[in-house]
């Protein structure tokens, strides 16, 4: 027993013995790792110190210089715009500051529901969507863009800390929808890309816009107010345009310098009662599109140029491609019937008609496999014998067949290129069509293409090179150029630019014109215009059906239309318009185009104070 706790002893000394000499049995390891540790110490900070001495010591300068740019400098804005005005000095485009909220958390001198409750009014967003938004990051948060100065003003009062305000200038159109296919608008890059904003991009641009220390002081020096921002926005802002900071060359003008506006010959008010009307027929025809245009023919001025569908030009993103541009300039349709009153001018000009002659109407008219007939054939039949006053006013397509017939294929090819009708009208709006004919040698050896063409088929045009050929029957036979831009008005010094236009082209003889006109109010008076008869006014038109041209042929749709120029005694204005397949099968150019045309000739006499042409 004795011998037995002996031994127990012992072992227990021998492994306290033992302990220390394990612990110490490799000292070479522990060292190493030691050492390892600090040497890698050690050279972390001569790596950390020698970068610091670079940055400080050779560096330095620059760096400081470079911070107090980009602290001082101002951001470099897109260019800034002249205004655009309609002829009554209404405003259609204008340049507008407006401004981005930041929010820094951080510096948030109440609580993050406290700030979201006081901006939730004057920002139109719940609390609780901006406490969400403020929790995305503790500074640099963009809250919101195109804030209005009011909106700014009363987001200052409020003196809450860790906001800022950054003003950017912003393209603003106050008319909306109502001129957008015709001004254009500006992007995001403050490029232009549609309408006048491109076609006078020159002359409507100015020296860049540069936001002024003063501006900017504006909102960093009030520190208790917005917090410092220094480069907390930084991280968040836009990147600058390095190529808005080359300086843009501009001509000597003086408009470019100082205070200048974009006149315009269109005319709001009539510009909106045009829209209106049409688009209530558009509605009520459940039709595809539509376009009114009124010109005064005496100079080429356009005084209403509406068009649907159309956008918003501040929410351009929202709109379709295809809405992005005025169809009513880049556009082809088949004119049909509006065409008939040009034909019949041309055959007076060549003197192979007089007004009294008569020509024979059997109510349809064989080509090879091809058979023409009137609109009317079905029900009528055959008119025989029928002046020209009564083939248009009756709109016989035989009639016109006839007459056109008088003359050679070759002649009247001649005739068509000389009224340019393949060229585009040369309006100052972009992406114009230029109209489509069949090429000299199938006009002239197929006998059916000059017959479709007598009848305004067979060939394509834009309806403003439509307005344009039509002008001609209104101003005595000069062909004028339509335009929607009168001059740019420099406020400050009174200069003004007018935009260079190609001299009127001389086409018919006033006496040619004043035939035509008596004959197409007599359209008006009796026949298939009446609808477009004003009580007092002396109007003269043309109403037009046509088929619409599909792949190999024609398909079932129609394209109506009406032109109305008045006053008959003293020819100045054109009225068309035109819709693109409205519905019903009482859908024509009697019955859809000529009644949108009296309305919109309503307004005109009004907004023009046109006295009446009779007591």
């Amino acid at each position: 027993m004795a011998s037995s706790a002996y031994s127990a002893r012992r072992r227990r000394r021998t492994q306290r013995t033992r302990s220390p000499a394990a612990v110490v049995s490799n000292p070479t390891s522990t060292q190493l790792r030691v050492l390892l540790v600090w040497a890698m110490l050690v050279l972390s900070l001569v790596i950390i110190g020698g970068r610091l001495a670079w940055l400080q010591l050779v560096q330095g300068s620059s760096l400081t210089s470079l911070a107090q740019q980009q602290r001082l400098s101002t951001p470099v804005q897109r260019q800034v715009r002249h205004s655009i005005v309609d002829r009554q000095g209404n405003m259609l485009a204008v340049d507008q500051v407006v401004y981005t909220l930041y929010a820094h958390p951080r510096l948030f001198n109440r609580s993050t529901p406290e700030v979201a409750a006081a901006l939730s009014p004057l920002l139109e967003r719940s609390t609780s969507a901006l406490v969400g938004q403020f929790s995305q990051q503790p500074t640099g948060i963009r809250v919101v863009d195109g804030l209005s100065e009011e909106t700014h003003d009363r987001i200052r009062a409020l003196r809450l800390d860790g906001l800022e305000l950054y003003p950017h200038q912003q393209r603003f159109y106050p008319q909306h929808k109502l001129f957008a296919p015709i001004v254009g608008f500006i992007n995001v890059d403050g490029q232009p890309q549609a309408g006048v904003e491109v076609t006078y991009q020159e002359q409507l641009s100015m020296a860049p816009a540069v936001e002024t220390a003063a501006a900017e002081a504006e909102i960093t020096a009030d520190p208790e107010v917005y917090g410092p921002p220094d480069s907390l926005l930084a991280e968040n802002a836009d990147p600058l345009d390095e190529a808005n900071l080359e300086t843009t060359e501009h001509p000597p003008d003086l408009w470019h310098q100082g205070s200048a506006t974009l006149h315009l010959t269109l005319d709001s008010r009539l510009q909106r009662a045009a829209q209106q009307q049409l688009q209530a027929v558009v509605d009520q025809r459940r039709a595809k599109r539509g376009t009114v245009l009124v010109m005064d023919a005496r100079n080429g001025e356009m005084l209403a140029l509406a068009s649907l569908p159309t956008y918003d030009p501040n929410q351009y993103f929202r709109a379709d491609l295809s809405d992005l541009r005025s169809w009513a300039i880049s556009d082809l349709y088949e004119p049909g019937s509006t065409f008939k009153p040009i034909n019949i001018a041309i055959a007076l000009e060549a003197g192979l008609i007089g007004p009294d002659e008569m020509v024979n109407d059997s109510g349809q008219i064989q080509f090879g496999q091809w058979k023409i007939r009137n609109h009317d054939f079905a029900s009528v039949g055959g008119r025989g014998a029928l002046s020209i006053t009564d083939v248009l006013k009756y709109s016989s397509n035989v009639g016109m067949v006839r007459i056109m017939q008088k003359m050679p294929a070759s002649d009247y090819f001649a005739w068509l290129q000389r009224l340019s009708l393949d060229l585009p009208s040369g309006i100052d709006l972009p992406a114009e069509a230029s109209g489509q004919i069949k090429d000299r040698d199938q006009f002239v050896n197929s006998r059916v293409e000059s017959a479709t063409t007598s009848f305004g088929q067979g060939f394509s045009l834009s309806p403003i090179k439509m307005v344009q050929l039509l002008g001609t029957l209104a101003n005595g036979g000069k062909l004028v150029t339509p335009h929607v831009v009168s001059a740019m008005v420099a406020d400050d010094s009174g200069a003004v630019w007018t935009p260079p236009r190609p001299e009127p082209q001389s086409v018919f003889s006033p006496q040619t014109t004043q035939q035509v006109l008596t004959m197409m109010e007599a359209a008006v008076d009796t026949s298939t215009g009446d609808a477009a008869n004003l009580s007092g006014y002396r109007i003269g038109g043309k109403t037009g059906t046509a088929q619409k041209a599909v792949l190999g042929g024609y398909g079932r749709g129609r394209v109506t239309s009406f032109v109305g120029i008045l006053p008959i005694e003293a020819p100045r204005y054109v009225v068309l318009a035109v819709i693109d397949e409205p519905q019903g099968d009482d859908a024509y150019g009697s019955t859809v185009a000529a009644p949108l045309v009296k309305k919109v000739i309503e307004s005109l006499v009004v907004l023009e104070g046109l006295p009446p042409s009779q007591p």
